[in-house]
């Protein structure tokens, strides 16, 4: 303290060194302190979580319901987190992240990451190890036998793993499966390093299994089959198709009591002498299919099915010849609903035969089948009225009169598939629509369909998929029957149809409001219009419109805007489309995961802009003259969720070899392409007359 003229004065001390904050020159100079408001807490944050899961469980499948919920408040954001228990990453690096904010998670799905190592394996097993109950990795690499030790060890509840497609795998990694204890579904298809000795490994550590999948699995023999025979007794599914097995097999199957589905696709060893040597067995078996047996005639057929009374489904595929002598075997199925002949050459008498033995049928597919007629499809689904689901693709010999009279016999049919019936005019056609109104799924795709057709089908008030393609008689007339008759309309195929406008389209648009896939491929008075009046369809995932040339970056832009969730987009040959038309995308499209870019008039700054676009992975870029390889390289690097390019030839030596390299590493695969620009696009009539020809010959 001092005194001047008798009055005290403080004294000022400046500290110039200290790193205190609180040491401020002047108590006028200190922070104010904060005044704490009492908010109102929210009504939203006094529901009971369980209100919330019941909300959550009511949400569409559409991932930017659930983040619209979570930002409603802290408590919205929390049940979201713990509701969650599927989760689908883009890639390998987010799992952390994700696994954090969703601790609950029950089936992870990887097939979308291509490269998942140890490292990330050990992230699930730590994050997931008392909620994870199936993983999903059919389609990743770069993981080893220890890794999967770790997920197999740690995660016990875990019962289901796919790893198809994992060429690279061997006994080791095999062996490191055999260590979940509860595992119950496995697939290994094409896991050719994989031998009896893996296999054995899996037998013996997972007893539980119920199904399992050794497709194209070129290590297996009857030593694996066996073993896991006699030690996985729960097993109710099995696939063992393109593999060496014998009938020594098939014996050890036979005990399996519980064994339900079968498959034996092209095993090279089936044969009439190996199913002949089963006397017995295969009591519980329901579903067998022995498609693409080449020695495999009806007398080895007839012992299979004979030791099968339960059989449900039969697939026959790829057989060499359906005659009458097939009813010996079919006789005693008086349960058999499902029956699969495709690529088979068949005879009339032979359907007459299945015909007369097989009166249950739920499903009949005889696609591209030879052979089949009138009078045997006229037989069939006359003793089959009960049919569901019929498939006669290519069937080129049936005529109006065998449409006449399958849509009398069959008239629950949801499902008919006629792609190519080219004797079949449009007055066969018109029966469809009028006699088979529980239809949900058509595809007409090739053939004489014109709009009174259409207008028939607008009957099928459940109609869910219609595929009309290269039919050239159609126009917009049919469309707006359809679009004002058919609100449930998903799915919608007019590759070709060049009788189609704009004003067709914006009927579909106003009148179909699910539609989540429509294909405009080559329908040339397209404009923009068309995808202004698409852009109302929220639910749009799919978009092909190659070949239209009248559409622009403007039609593009309301599509961005308007769709939020379009995860496929095919603008191949859109010549006006340029980067007036990517700048959008990049910002609204996040879910776009595939996209045909080739001879658009996309640039460097286009390309670029895609790169934000973090779902994006499948991109075709042919004949791009405004893209640079500098300007294709940064793109390259800078997108790192790609896991398919395919790219012109010319371009791979213009990118230096260690930026493709690097590229490659992350999980990317290239296809190179050489074909060469095509100036002029060939018109419908001259392509429908090119494919004729070929089939003629």
């Amino acid at each position: 303290m001092g005194e001047i003229g008798g009055a005290p004065f403080e004294t000022l001390v400046l500290d110039l060194f200290s790193k205190r904050r609180d040491r401020l020159p002047c108590p006028s100079l200190r922070s104010p302190k904060r005044i704490r408001v009492e908010e109102e807490p929210s009504p939203f944050e006094t529901l009971a979580e369980e209100i919330l899961f019941l909300i959550l469980d009511r949400l569409d499948a559409n991932p930017l319901d659930r983040k619209a919920f979570s930002l409603v408040s802290r408590s919205f954001h929390a049940a979201e987190s713990r509701h969650r228990r599927a989760l689908r990453p883009l890639r390998a690096e987010l799992l952390p992240a994700a696994l954090a904010r969703y601790p609950a998670v029950s089936r992870l799905d990887l097939s979308l990451c291509r490269r998942v190592g140890d490292a990330a394996l050990g992230c699930v097993a730590a994050a997931l190890r008392s909620t994870l109950r199936s993983i999903d990795l059919s389609r990743s690499r770069s993981f080893s036998p220890a890794g999967l030790e770790s997920l197999a060890v740690s995660c016990a509840a875990l019962v289901e793993i796919d790893l198809s497609n994992a060429t690279g795998l061997t006994d080791a990694a095999a062996a490191a499966i055999g260590k979940a204890r509860n595992l119950e579904r496995l697939w290994l298809a094409r896991c050719m390093r994989v031998t009896d000795m893996g296999i054995g490994c899996i037998a013996v550590g997972c007893p539980k299994l119920r199904l399992l999948c050794l497709k194209w699995c070129l290590g297996v023999t009857d030593l694996g089959v066996g073993l896991v025979a006699v030690k996985c007794r729960m097993l109710q599914s099995l696939d063992l198709s393109y593999t060496a097995i014998t009938k020594k097999s098939l014996a050890a199957l036979s005990q399996l009591h519980d064994l339900e589905d079968l498959a034996v696709v092209g095993c090279p060893s089936m044969s009439d002498e190996a199913l002949s040597s089963l006397k017995q067995g295969f009591k519980s078996l329901e579903v067998l299919d022995v498609s693409s047996c080449d020695r495999v005639s009806h007398v080895g057929l007839s012992s299979i099915l004979n030791s099968a009374p339960g059989l449900r489904q039969l697939r026959l595929a790829y057989h060499s010849f359906v005659t009458p002598s097939i009813s010996s075997g079919l006789q005693r199925l008086s349960t058999l609903q499902s029956i699969n002949l495709d690529c088979s050459h068949v005879t009339t008498n032979g359907l007459k035969s299945i015909g007369s033995c097989c009166t249950s049928l739920k499903e009949l597919s005889l696609s591209k089948c030879s052979g089949v007629t009138d009078e045997g499809l006229s037989f069939i689904t006359s003793k089959n009225k009960g049919l569901v689901k019929l498939d006669i693709t290519c069937c080129r010999e049936i005529t109006d009169v065998g449409i006449a009279t399958m849509t009398s016999s069959c008239t629950s049919l949801t499902s008919l598939r006629m792609e190519s019936c080219s004797l079949v005019t449009s007055l066969g056609l018109r029966l469809i629509g009028q006699r088979c109104h529980l239809l949900e799924e058509v595809d007409l795709t090739d053939n004489d369909l014109d709009d009174e057709g259409l207008k028939s089908i607008s009957g099928c008030h459940k109609l869910s998929s219609l595929k009309a393609g290269i039919c050239l008689k159609i126009s917009d007339e049919g469309l707006v029957h359809i679009g004002n008759s058919c609100p449930e309309l998903q799915e919608l195929d007019l590759y070709r149809s060049v009788g189609v406008t704009d004003k067709g389209v914006t009927e579909i648009a106003r009148g179909c409001p699910l539609l989540q896939m429509i294909n405009l491929a080559y329908c040339t008075e397209m404009t923009d219009e068309s995808l202004r009046a698409l852009s109302k369809c929220s639910s749009l995932k799919t978009l092909e419109i190659r070949g239209c040339p009248r559409i622009s970056s403007a039609g593009l832009s309301a599509i961005a805007v308007g769709c939020r969730q379009i995860a496929k987009l095919d603008i191949k040959k859109c010549h006006d489309i340029d980067d007036a038309g990517m700048l959008p995308l990049a910002r609204f499209s996040q879910n776009l995961r595939q996209i045909n870019l080739s001879f658009c008039s996309v640039t460097d700054v286009g390309l670029l802009a895609l790169v934000s676009v973090s779902c994006l992975q499948n991109m075709t870029i042919l004949h791009l003259k405004g893209v640079t390889p500098n300007g294709l390289a940064a793109a390259l690097l800078a997108c790192g969720g790609l896991t398919k390019v395919k790219l012109h030839s010319s371009f791979k030596s213009l990118i230096s070899k260690p930026l493709l390299q690097h590229i490659e590493a992350r999980g990317c695969s290239f296809q190179w392409i050489s074909k060469p620009f095509q100036v002029q696009l060939e018109t419908n009539e001259v392509w429908k007359q090119q494919l004729q020809d070929v089939v003629v010959r």
